[in-house]
C-alpha cells in the first residue's frame, strides 16, 4: 500500500493507474476509521480495481465553533487498517499541503444545501463541495463511495458532479449500525456511557416512524411529532426532525414510499445525525 502527502505525488500516481487501465474507487473520509468506513471500501471494491483513501479532517466545512481542534484522529490506526482491507493507496495531506495560505476559491451549492444542516451550519457544505471538489481533482477516480447517513452531503455532492461534469460516479453505501442500532459515527466517542444510552432514541424514533407510515400514517406532521416527542423522552435537544422528498429534498406534507426521515439532535454536546429511507 502507497502512502502519499503531497499533491502532486498523488496525482500523478492516479494519472499512472488510470492510463494503464485501472478504474479508481475513492474513499474519502476525515479519518478516525471504523467499521462504516470499511463498509464504504467494500462498497467500491465491487467493480473497482484500485481503492484510494483520502484522511484530512477539513477545517473549511467546520463553523467556527464546532469541533475541528477535538475532532479524533488516529492517522496510525487509520492507516493500518486500510492496508488490512486492501486499500492501494492513502492520501494524508496536511492542511497547509491542501489549502495555500492566501486560497480564494470555494465551490458553492446554493439550493440542496440550504436547509437541514446548512441552516444550523451555514458554511459547512461550501466546505464540504470545495475539499471534495480538490480530492476528485487530485486522484480522478472513476467512482466515489459516500455513507447513506449523511443523506443531505450525498444530495450535495451529486448534485456538485451533475452541474461541473466531474467523470466520476457518486455511489451511496448503507447505514452501519452498532449492535444496538446506533448508527456508527467517529463522533461516537464523545459520548459518556449515559449519554450513548440517550442516543440509541434517535433510531428507535427512526423506526417508530417507519412503523407508523407502514401502519398507514401518511401525515408528515404527525411522523415527525411522533419523532420529536420520542426523542425529548430520552432528553435529547432536537436540532430538526424533517421529512424530505428523497431527490430534491424538499419537506413533504403527505408522507409517500422512498421520502426520507432525517433528523439532527444533541446528546450532551454531541450533535448526531440519522435518517431513514421510508
Amino acid at each position: 500500500m502507497k502512502i502519499f502527502r503531497d499533491i502532486v505525488e498523488m496525482q500523478r500516481w492516479s494519472m499512472e493507474q488510470r492510463i494503464s487501465g485501472a478504474t479508481i474507487g475513492l474513499v474519502p473520509t476525515m479519518g478516525y476509521l471504523h467499521k462504516g468506513h470499511l463498509s464504504l471500501i467494500e462498497e467500491a471494491r465491487v467493480d473497482c480495481d484500485l481503492i484510494i483513501v483520502s484522511i484530512f479532517v477539513n477545517p473549511t466545512q467546520f463553523g467556527p465553533n464546532e469541533d475541528y481542534g477535538k475532532y479524533p484522529r488516529d492517522k496510525e490506526g487509520d492507516i493500518e487498517m486500510c492496508e488490512k482491507a486492501g486499500v492501494a493507496a492513502v492520501f494524508i495531506p496536511d492542511v497547509d499541503t491542501m489549502y495555500s495560505h492566501d486560497a480564494s476559491v470555494c465551490v458553492i451549492e446554493n439550493s440542496l444545501s440550504q436547509g437541514l444542516c446548512g441552516q444550523s451550519r451555514p458554511t459547512h457544505f461550501g466546505g464540504v463541495c470545495t475539499v471534495v471538489a480538490k480530492l476528485f481533482n487530485i486522484m480522478q477516480p472513476n467512482v466515489a463511495v459516500f455513507g447513506q447517513k449523511d443523506y443531505q452531503q450525498v444530495a450535495v455532492i451529486r448534485r456538485m458532479v451533475q452541474d461541473l461534469n466531474f467523470a466520476v460516479e457518486i455511489r451511496v453505501a448503507p447505514i452501519v449500525r452498532e449492535h444496538d442500532g446506533l448508527a456508527v459515527s467517529s463522533r461516537n466517542m464523545y459520548l459518556s456511557n449515559d449519554e450513548r444510552q440517550q442516543a440509541l432514541s434517535i433510531n428507535s424514533a427512526l423506526n417508530l416512524a417507519h412503523e407508523s407510515f407502514f401502519s398507514g400514517q401518511d401525515s408528515a406532521v404527525e411522523i415527525k411529532n411522533l419523532v420529536i416527542r420520542q426523542l425529548h423522552e430520552h432528553c435529547m435537544d432536537v436540532d430538526y426532525v424533517e421529512i424530505i422528498n428523497g431527490f430534491d429534498l424538499n419537506p413533504v406534507e403527505t408522507v409517500q414510499m422512498g421520502d426520507v426521515v432525517v433528523v439532527a439532535a444533541f446528546c450532551g454536546k454531541t450533535r448526531l445525525i440519522d435518517n431513514c429511507i421510508l
